[in-house]
């Protein structure tokens, strides 16, 4: 993963509906939820769900299956995998030279 795909990931779950959009995402598992069942459990207008939801399928957090007139959302846990493995790559392998007073 390169800096910048990690930096727009992480800019855009840094918005607290995004953010709360993903975790319920992430709580319902691989089946997902109907974007219809999304806007019920957060109160969110439809408009503004779709906003957010398009945002965090732009930067491949989550996926839209569309299944006859339903659509349903899914969160992609491997790109939140790799996310977490790339900040947490350079743990504890350097020499940080910090003065400290």
């Amino acid at each position: 993963m390169q800096i910048e795909d990690a930096a727009k990931k992480m800019a855009e779950l840094g918005n607290t509906t995004r953010l709360s959009i993903f975790r319920l995402l992430v709580k319902s598992g691989p089946a997902g939820l109907r974007v219809g069942e999304v806007q019920k459990m957060l109160d969110i207008p439809g408009s503004t769900l779709s906003h957010h939801i398009s945002r965090l399928v732009n930067v491949g957090l989550v996926e839209q299956q569309r299944e006859s007139n339903v659509l349903f959302c899914t969160p992609r846990i491997e790109a939140v995998r790799e996310l977490t493995e790339y900040l947490l790559s350079e743990c504890c392998k350097g020499d940080i030279s910090i003065n400290r007073l």
